[in-house]
């Protein structure tokens, strides 16, 4: 008597990210897949392994540092690399800065923007044509008008009225010399499945994404933590005159530019029990958790038609 198995709705997913990662793979020139160390490029990897091993990732990865980057996760960023044995790439918002063509409109702007600048210079530097992320259609309006084969023209911008269709899973990653793709194989997972998919394939994680204590300021209804030491050891979001800096215990639902990444007050230090705690959520990530989404309802998306990931 056959027996017919039955694939967990993780199984599929992972089914599809891989056949789109190898669909890049097959029909791209000069790809790389962003790597920043946090929970969705950590899933990505785990992809690549799967599309890939035993052989190379047919492209390095890359991560475009503001210079305000949790240590945690950058230490965490080099030491993946260095264990899956793969070429990392490291543009730094900083070195656009030097250059002129980021400036800040004052010293405690937030770099995160700015950070399409250096992603533009790095895929002209390099002559990539396809960008692969881990952004998820969940996690904010721009996104959910994306498609998982994001084409952005000659000035690395997008426009959401010039997409190409994706009817039966055809996904057309061409391009002409300038112009260049943003593939999310993940397009379609949601914060429980990456969380699910982590635990299932018993993931490491830098440890913020962990309930720890951290002091903090409650600003404007935000959770923002203060003096956090850089990897240069100088602090930044130094708290402001007047505000009362206490200990919580929170932990990172997503992590990004110290300026503009909030984390939740949270018991949670382990997976299952991040499980458990995003299932009751009524919060998306980003809109708990992201300082710059919250200044206008299109501000992700005047960031994606910048060039932004």
């Amino acid at each position: 008597m056959n027996q017919r198995s039955t694939l967990s709705h993780l199984d599929w997913l992972e089914a599809e990210a891989i056949h789109i990662m190898r669909e890049v793979a097959g029909q791209c020139s000069n790809p790389v897949l962003l790597f920043s160390g946090g929970k969705d490029s950590i899933c990505m990897l785990r992809i690549a392994e799967k599309a890939f091993r035993p052989g190379k990732f047919p492209f390095p990865l890359m991560h475009i540092d503001t210079g305000h980057n949790y240590q945690e996760v950058v230490a965490f960023r080099d030491k993946r690399a260095a264990e899956l044995g793969e070429r990392l790439i490291v543009r730094s918002v900083e070195d656009s800065m030097k250059r002129g063509t980021v400036v800040l409109k004052h010293e405690g702007e937030s770099r995160n923007k700015h950070q399409s600048v250096t992603l533009l210079e790095a895929i002209e530097e390099f002559g990539f044509d396809c960008c692969i992320g881990g952004a998820r259609r969940d996690e904010e309006k721009a996104r959910a008008k994306e498609r998982i084969m994001s084409f952005r023209d000659e000035f690395g911008q997008w426009d959401p009225k010039n997409q190409r269709p994706e009817l039966w899973n055809l996904y057309n990653a061409r391009s002409h010399k300038g112009e260049n793709i943003r593939a999310f194989p993940i397009s379609n997972w949601t914060e429980m499945d990456v969380w699910q998919y982590i635990e299932r394939e018993g993931l490491e994680l830098p440890s913020i994404y962990f309930a720890h204590k951290r002091p903090v300021v409650i600003r404007q209804g935000a959770i923002v933590p203060v003096n956090v030491p850089l990897v240069s050891g100088e602090l930044t979001n130094v708290a402001k005159p007047g505000e009362e800096i206490i200990d919580l215990q929170v932990r990172f639902r997503t992590v990004g530019d110290i300026s503009c990444t909030a984390p939740v007050e949270s018991d949670a230090d382990d997976v299952a029990k991040i499980v458990l705690e995003t299932a009751t959520t009524t919060i998306t990530e980003r809109g708990a958790t992201r300082l710059d989404d919250q200044t206008s309802e299109a501000s992700m998306e005047q960031r994606k038609k910048e060039g932004y990931f």
